[in-house]
């Protein structure tokens, strides 16, 4: 990626355009897995059955709100789409950024683009329940390099600090991947099947609470050691950690009401947000870990 640089210097853009760039990215990254679980828990996910138009004789949806919701997804992935292109191209034009950067944008922008086809599969195999969870995952795999490259445009680093705590760290990461993993088998086996249509489930959901619960505790509990030993030596990694704790009550709260009250869409679709958001921020807060801040940063 370095080679294409020289050809196009002069059309250089600058570190605040950049940072714009990356930042509607990683928004548009988490906006479009929002509007994905809402096609879903609304049963609208066979509202269009063709691709890209709704129908085979008709591009644009017809009235009703199934097939207006699951058009309306699809356009929000188009804009995804060209912003996470944009962010790249934005890599390859501002001179400040990183070789390991650019790559990053561009396997963001592969996999954003990825989803179109994985869609239009996912479609034409009646929303085979396997076909939807790797839907969902592809973009939740995709969220936090979006961030990393939002990170990294903003020049957010924190404090240095040990080894050791960077490796628990790691603990933290991976209990959050089981618990997105445990809650979307969930959400496959619950009583949102994703359309009106007869369609297959997935037998999942007794179990994959299970896990949820118990990853959920392990995150509870690395993220508390983290943050007591970051309070003790007053890192500035305190911030981010705080903010990763704020989003993981609410989301507490949410996910035992909606347990409780028999799972009304409108409340896991708040809760799919706030899993959505819990999870780029703790991207947020263990990528600061193992990125300290170097000794002077300058900002064009």
């Amino acid at each position: 990626m370095e080679t294409s640089l020289p050809r196009v210097r002069g059309f250089a853009i600058s570190a605040r355009t950049f940072r714009s760039l990356a930042t509607a990215s990683a928004f548009m990254s988490l906006l479009v897995i929002v509007t994905g679980a809402t096609v879903r828990l609304t049963a609208s996910g066979l509202g269009c059955q063709h691709w890209p138009g709704c129908q085979s004789t008709q591009f644009l949806p017809e009235k009703g709100y199934h097939s207006i919701i699951e058009f309306t997804n699809r356009g929000i992935a188009g804009v995804t789409v060209l912003a996470t292109l944009l962010a790249f191209v934005g890599s390859l034009l501002y001179a400040g950024a990183p070789r390991w950067l650019r790559w990053t944008a561009g396997v963001v922008f592969a996999g954003t683009f990825a989803q179109a086809p994985l869609g239009a599969i996912t479609v034409h195999y009646h929303l085979n329940p396997w076909l939807v969870l790797s839907h969902f995952l592809l973009s939740m795999a995709v969220l936090p390099l979006a961030v990393l490259v939002a990170l990294e445009a903003w020049q957010l680093r924190g404090d240095p600090v040990p080894a050791l705590v960077r490796r628990a760290s790691l603990v933290l990461g991976l209990a959050a991947v089981l618990m997105i993993v445990a809650g979307t088998l969930a959400t496959a086996g619950g009583p949102h099947p994703g359309s009106s249509a007869d369609v297959r489930r997935l037998d999942t959901f007794g179990s994959a609470v299970y896990w949820h619960v118990r990853a959920t505790a392990v995150f509870g509990v690395s993220l508390a050691l983290l943050l007591a030993w970051l309070w003790r030596s007053r890192s500035s990694h305190v911030r981010f950690g705080l903010g990763v704790v704020g989003v993981l009550v609410v989301q507490m709260v949410v996910g035992e009401v909606q347990y409780r009250t028999e799972l009304p869409w409108w409340l896991v679709l708040i809760h799919v947000f706030l899993a959505a958001s819990l999870w780029a921020a703790t991207a947020a807060f263990v990528l600061s870990l193992w990125r300290p801040a170097p000794a002077t940063r300058i900002l064009r």
